[in-house]
């Protein structure tokens, strides 16, 4: 059982301390040496809070979520800043086929699977254990079959957040029968700070090491081309402001609503950990780093949220988070010459995402 209560957030344990399923739901903060904190709930991995300062030392919660357990389990944005898998991002009408075998998963984005179906990681009450203030590991079993998927998958998350400000995410994932896999973690940053409206994040400056993006059908499949940034919206090799070219006239833009798409991350080695990105906030100094060993990272600017209510008596309107999804690239079980999302009885899926957050000097 939990038993930090956060300091900073305002949140308490008891809002999240329920029974879904036969499995009990809690929340678990994490704090660093200067009483910076994050706050987890079992439900989903769901993030609920991250305090950290700003350029003057204002203390602000910079991640969407809700402040009760009903509301996660309710909320009306399904992945809010919550665990996703077993496969992150899209398939193609569901279908693939592995091992000669056609595999048919949920379909729950239009004509597409997306991030693990209706009843993926996201929704799963995770076995949790705290080892100490500045660790939390959840584990879960998919079992044989779920949402369409072969192989029983066992899945351990790892969440570290060190003294400085480094929220660092650890995947591990066996299986007993060749699958695909593909997870990754939908936080909403708002390295603003949440509010009643939380602002938009347009004037936000962002930085990308990427040379390539990954092109997009108007159902947000990829095509299978994997195309230069150079002379798109895309082209974030140069710091620029996130909203300067979002509403361009141009068909990718048009079919993400703004910016919803894998880039390809500039790496030396495959498994490298790689800066993705990096963010700074003009207004309150906060800058955010984005490092992953995965190949590529779904960049999505909330160009859906609607205002809906989330913690604090805080609003997500429109394009007021982003969503930094490090991954391998959508629909890769049918597009053979993308990296492999495969994973056989006996191998060890990992993966290594980073978000260090920060103020500008």
């Amino acid at each position: 059982m939990s038993t930090v209560q956060p300091k900073l957030s305002g949140l308490k344990v008891e809002d999240f301390q329920t029974e879904v399923k036969g499995k009990k739901t809690d929340l678990y903060t994490l704090v660093n040496a200067d009483g910076y904190e994050v706050s987890i709930t079992n439900y989903g991995g769901a993030i609920v809070a991250i305090m950290v300062p700003d350029k003057d030392g204002k203390v602000a919660n910079v991640v969407f979520g809700h402040d009760n357990i009903q509301d996660v389990i309710n909320s009306p944005e399904p992945f809010l800043s919550t665990l996703i898998g077993r496969f992150g991002n899209r398939i193609a009408k569901g279908k693939f086929v592995l091992g000669g075998k056609e595999y048919q998963l949920a379909i729950n984005n239009g004509v597409n699977h997306l991030h693990g179906g209706p009843t993926g990681l996201h929704s799963v009450v995770w076995d949790a254990y705290q080892a100490g203030p500045q660790n939390l590991t959840l584990n879960t079993v998919m079992p044989y079959g779920h949402e369409g998927f072969s192989g029983e998958v066992k899945i351990s998350v790892e969440f570290t957040w060190t003294d400085d400000c480094e929220l660092i995410l650890d995947y591990f994932a066996t299986t007993n029968k060749k699958t695909i896999i593909n997870l990754t973690h939908h936080a909403f940053f708002a390295i603003q700070g949440i509010g009643n409206p939380t602002p938009d994040i347009l004037d936000q400056i962002m930085e990308m090491n990427c040379d390539f993006y990954i092109p997009i059908d108007e159902t947000s499949i990829p095509t299978g081309e994997i195309l230069k940034v150079e002379g798109t919206p895309f082209d974030f090799r140069k710091p620029k402001a996130i909203g300067l070219e979002i509403d361009a006239d141009n068909e990718q833009i048009k079919n993400g609503s703004g910016y919803d798409h894998c880039f390809v991350i500039n790496k030396r080695e495959p498994e490298e950990l790689a800066l993705a990105a990096r963010i700074t906030d003009p207004k309150s100094g906060r800058v955010l780093e984005t490092y992953t060993t995965e190949p590529g990272m779904q960049v999505y600017t909330a160009n859906f949220c609607s205002g809906y209510p989330i913690q604090a008596g805080c609003t997500a309107p429109r394009r007021s988070a982003i969503c930094f999804e490090s991954e391998h690239f959508p629909d890769s079980p049918n597009r053979p010459y993308f990296p492999t999302t495969v994973l056989k009885p006996g191998e060890k899926y990992t993966q290594k995402t980073v978000y260090k957050f920060g103020v500008a000097k």
